[in-house]
């Protein structure tokens, strides 16, 4: 138990070594690179040249492992507010020991509002891998419209941000993808809702992508050709065909991100989830 979360590490039959945050599914050795890869490179290879990133919590550093495989970056700002999980994940989760050496890395515990405001640099990425929005957690108020403004001004031109948006699937996307989706809209000019089946969290799982200015959908040859120049190590989920194939979401999926009017803000907290996280306020 920390300050913020309850964290287990828990050997599963079904799905191996799993970590859980508040009793929910964070990730699992089947099936975390499916998550992270599509939260992490769907954006850094959507934009030409991604030198700098800032990623909002990934304590367990499975999104800094995939954002420092691209070797256009040359900085990669991690900001955690829960420096117990970090710890944790460090000597509980082995294969991402070289994140933690990579001299690209700047990690911070610190709270992501406070350091992304007080940043001297700019960011052509910004990846917000965080908690769901539970109503009292440490996440919640980073899924609101001033956050996202907040993200708009630290941006390069022509940036990305991308942002985990809970469950995609048939039941339960409108608690938080559909009205985050629509939260972006009023702040981005573009914003690209996708979504791919994780085993291990028994759903479809979503994610926003926002650009500051409309980016092109790349072809399947195009997005083969920007991983075989620009990333080291390999991609076990995507490739050019897998990246088209989440942005292809099913008509009642579409519909309803098309139709979703909720907008969130920190004065309507009655729109998150409930759930057990805590947080230390002033």
């Amino acid at each position: 138990v920390t300050p913020f979360q309850h964290v287990d590490v828990v050997e599963t039959v079904p799905f191996g070594k799993a970590l859980l945050i508040d009793g929910l599914m964070q990730s699992a050795d089947l099936d975390e690179h499916v998550y992270h890869e599509c939260l992490v490179h769907p954006a850094l290879l959507s934009h030409p040249n991604p030198k700098t990133v800032y990623i909002g919590g990934g304590g367990e550093g499975s999104t800094a492992r995939e954002v420092l495989k691209h070797t256009t970056v040359e900085k990669c700002v991690m900001v955690d507010i829960d420096g117990d999980v970090v710890d944790f994940c460090r000597k509980a989760l082995p294969q991402n020991a070289a994140v933690w050496t990579d001299a690209r890395l700047e990690l911070f515990i610190d709270d992501a509002k406070k350091r992304l405001v007080d940043s001297p640099i700019q960011f052509d990425v910004i990846i917000m891998d965080l908690d769901d929005p539970l109503e009292g957690g440490p996440c919640y108020l980073l899924y609101t419209k001033s956050f996202y403004e907040l993200c708009r001004s630290k941006l390069n031109p022509g940036g990305i941000l991308v942002t985990q948006s809970s469950s995609g699937g048939v039941k339960n996307h409108n608690l938080v993808f559909t009205p985050v989706h629509n939260t972006l809209k009023q702040v981005f000019p573009q914003v690209r809702g996708y979504n791919q089946a994780i085993y291990s969290f028994a759903d479809e799982w979503a994610w926003n992508m926002a650009c500051l200015a409309p980016h092109p959908t790349p072809t399947a040859e195009e997005i083969d050709d920007r991983i075989e120049k620009r990333i080291s190590g390999e991609l076990k989920f995507l490739d050019g065909c897998s990246f088209l194939g989440v942005f292809c979401m099913s008509k009642a999926l579409r519909i309803a991100l098309q139709q979703e009017t909720r907008v969130l803000s920190e004065a309507d907290t009655a729109r998150f989830q409930g759930g057990t996280g805590v947080i230390s306020k002033p």
